[in-house]
C-alpha cells in the first residue's frame, strides 16, 4: 500500500473524508478519545474525517450534539433543507395555536373570575391557582400539537445524520476498492401523514405521547405567566380604573412570557425528548420523565436544560404579547360581534 490518499481523498484536496463533509465538521477529537483505523493511507485519510463521523453519532465515539449552537444550527438547517425547512411543522402551529391560545386564556379568566370574592383584588396564590387550571386545560390542544411539530421538525436532524452517515459509508468503500450504494432518499413526513399513521398505530393514545411531560411544562408556565402578567399590566393602568393601553398589555405579554419561558425550559427539553419518535444512531431512548431528566444529566450535564431557553424566549415573548393584545381589546368579539363585559 502506498503513502498516498486514496483517490476519494484527493478529489477532496488531499483532506479526507472530513474535508467531503466539510458543512458538518466540528474541531477534532482528542486522541485518548480516538478510534483506531489502522496503518497505511487509508487509515490516516479516515482518521482525518473523524470529526465527521463524530458529528454523526457514529458507532465507536461517544455521542455528541448534531447541532453546536444557534448559529450552528441555522445554518446546517439551510444547508440541508433549504430556507423554508425553518418553517417546518408551521402548518401544525397555524392550525392549533388559536385555540390552544384561546383554551388558555379564556380558562384562566374563566379561574379568576371563580376565585375572586365580590370584586376584590385576588391574592397571588389565587392568582397562581388560576394559572394551574388555565395550564392543565391547555394540554388538551397542546400536546398532539408539540407532538406532530416535533416529529415534522425533527425530521430533517434525523435526514441530514443519514446522508453524513451514507457519505461516509461511500468514502469508506471507495478507500477499501469496494463498490458503494447510493442510499435512498428518505420522503419526509406530512403533517396528515403522521396522524394518520399514530391513529393507526397507537389511537388516540399516540397523539397525547408526552402527556405528563406537557403538563410538567404548562402548569409551571401558567403559574408563572398569569400572575406576572397581571400585575405587571397593573402598573400600567390608569388610575381611573380603565383598561391598560395596548402597549402595556403587549409589552407585559413580552416579559411574562420570556420569564416564564426560561423558567420552565428544562421541563421543555424532557417533553421534547420524550415526544421525540425517531432516534438518530446511539441516541438514547426513555422509559419516562425521570428517566430522561437522569439520562441528559449524566451524559450533556445541567447546562442541556437550558439549551433552546433564548430561542424559546424570543418566540413566546411577542406570542404571548399579541395574544394579549388580542384578547384584551377584544378584536375577536368585535369581529364575531358579540360583547365583552368588562373585567
Amino acid at each position: 500500500m502506498g503513502s498516498a490518499c486514496t483517490p476519494a481523498c484527493e478529489a477532496a484536496g488531499g483532506q479526507g473524508p472530513g474535508a467531503l463533509l466539510s458543512p458538518f465538521l466540528g474541531p477534532p477529537l482528542p486522541l485518548n478519545q480516538r478510534r483506531s483505523w489502522g496503518e497505511g493511507a487509508r487509515g490516516r485519510c479516515l482518521r482525518r474525517g473523524e470529526a465527521a463521523a463524530r458529528s454523526s453519532y457514529l458507532p465507536g465515539w461517544s455521542p455528541t450534539p448534531f447541532f453546536g449552537g444557534r448559529s450552528d444550527c441555522l445554518i446546517k438547517t439551510i444547508r440541508s433543507e433549504g430556507y423554508f425547512g425553518m418553517y417546518r411543522g408551521a402548518a401544525v402551529n397555524l392550525t392549533l395555536v388559536t385555540p390552544e391560545k384561546a383554551i388558555k386564556l379564556a380558562a384562566n379568566d374563566f379561574f379568576r373570575h371563580q376565585l375572586s370574592k365580590d370584586g376584590q383584588k385576588l391574592t397571588l396564590l389565587k392568582e397562581m391557582l388560576a394559572g394551574c387550571g388555565a395550564g392543565t386545560c391547555q394540554v388538551i390542544v397542546t400536546t398532539p400539537m408539540e407532538m406532530l411539530k416535533i416529529q415534522l421538525q425533527d425530521a430533517g436532524r434525523i435526514a441530514a445524520q443519514k446522508k453524513i452517515l451514507a457519505a461516509h459509508a461511500r468514502l469508506s468503500a471507495q478507500g477499501a476498492a469496494q463498490p458503494s450504494v447510493e442510499a435512498p432518499a428518505t420522503p419526509r413526513p406530512t403533517a396528515t401523514q403522521l396522524t394518520r399513521d399514530l391513529l393507526r398505530s397507537r389511537g388516540i393514545a399516540g397523539l397525547y405521547k408526552g402527556l405528563g411531560a406537557t403538563l410538567l411544562r404548562d402548569v409551571p408556565f401558567s403559574i408563572v405567566y398569569f400572575p406576572l402578567f397581571a400585575n405587571l399590566d397593573q402598573l400600567g393602568r390608569p388610575a381611573s380604573g380603565e383598561k391598560s393601553p395596548f402597549y402595556v398589555s403587549f409589552l407585559a405579554g413580552c416579559v411574562a412570557g420570556s420569564a416564564a419561558a426560561v423558567a420552565v425550559n428544562p421541563c421543555d427539553v424532557v417533553k421534547t425528548r420524550l415526544q421525540s419518535l425517531q432516534r438518530g444512531a446511539n441516541e438514547d431512548t426513555y422509559s419516562g420523565i425521570l428517566d430522561c431528566a437522569r439520562k441528559i444529566l449524566r451524559h450533556e450535564g445541567p447546562s442541556a436544560f437550558l439549551k433552546g431557553a433564548y430561542c424559546r424566549a424570543l418566540v413566546i415573548a411577542p406570542l404571548f404579547g399579541i395574544a394579549q393584545v388580542v384578547y384584551f381589546l377584544g378584536i375577536a368579539e368585535t369581529l364575531l360581534g358579540l360583547q365583552r363585559s368588562q373585567p
